[in-house]
């Protein structure tokens, strides 16, 4: 095999190991672990280094998985249709021995923080796939369950510096469990007839692109103010959280309400966008709040 050959073909199976382990994704799922890390305190570069690969290698197995367990399904969608598995680009078999490879070896990075990071990001990996996975297709409550193992990242990274649950880690908690369900309806609503298409109805309301569903997304969205305030209510961080919170819950709150009046596919897609902006704004002005006060007393010395 040639050198140009050769250098194509593994061109080629990386690109199928992102597309198959959703990189990404990951990388965006472990920048809201980050975000928790240093939202507490936290400011290890060794740990930082640990929490950010072992949280990709363990989502990345998780994403590998769910792709191994709907493989029959993925042909049946447009956006699904191209990942490596059905094109036949990967064979089950290797695909399992991807994920074992990122599973170990995340948890072992996990585990070199401390045992509760590792248990948390295994128990974010079971229920994504051994609960969520299969449920999606049998009952809109899938995406409940989904919310728990997505709300865990930041979770799992104020758990890295701290090594133990409490009030402030279970604040970041809420705070994304509550967002994840119009960020992800807001997807469901917009991809919906691929959804359809692969058997999985996960809109709130069994009538699809219904006002039902759209006065659940109403209802979380406006529940999202008063828990992405919960920082600011205990004294946790200042005016600066207080006023983002304030005009982008406003904001995200006014996106869903459109979305209740028109029923438009365009708002839902406006939505979801903003759903993907609004939650790393939230974290990073968090974590400026937390430290700001620590930056300003070290530039007055």
């Amino acid at each position: 095999m040639s050198k140009d050959k050769l250098a194509s073909t593994i061109g080629k199976k990386i690109k199928s190991y992102i597309v198959f382990t959703k990189f990404r994704l990951s990388a965006l799922v472990v920048i809201s672990a980050l975000t928790g890390y240093l939202f507490v305190g936290g400011n290890d570069g060794l740990i930082i280094t640990y929490l950010l690969l072992g949280g990709m290698l363990v989502t990345a197995a998780s994403n590998g998985s769910n792709q191994i367990w709907e493989k029959d399904l993925d042909k049946l969608m447009k956006r699904t249709e191209g990942r490596p598995i059905p094109q036949g680009q990967m064979t089950v078999k290797e695909g399992l021995f991807v994920v074992a490879f990122c599973l170990i070896s995340g948890t072992i990075l996990l585990y070199l923080i401390n045992l509760n990071s590792a248990l948390l990001g295994l128990l974010a990996f079971v229920l994504y796939v051994f609960v969520y996975t299969p449920m999606k297709r049998k009952s809109p409550w899938a995406v409940f369950v989904g919310a728990i193992p997505g709300a865990i990242p930041p979770f799992l990274g104020a758990i890295a510096f701290t090594g133990e649950f409490g009030l402030i880690p279970g604040i970041l908690f809420f705070v994304q469990f509550t967002w994840q369900f119009p960020h992800f309806w807001a997807i469901a609503w917009v991809m919906y007839d691929d959804y359809k298409a692969g058997g999985f109805s996960l809109l709130p309301s069994r009538e699809g692109k219904s006002k039902s569903s759209a006065f659940q997304v109403v209802v979380y969205s406006l529940a999202l103010i008063p828990f992405s305030l919960l920082p600011w209510l205990m004294g946790i961080t200042g005016t600066t959280s207080f006023v983002f919170a304030i005009l982008f819950g406003l904001g995200f709150f006014y996106l869903a309400m459109r979305l209740y009046l028109t029923l438009k596919d365009s708002d839902a897609k406006k939505l979801m966008f903003a759903s993907f902006i609004y939650l790393p704004i939230i974290q990073f002005v968090y974590v400026f709040d937390r430290i700001e006060p620590m930056i300003t007393k070290l530039l007055d010395l």
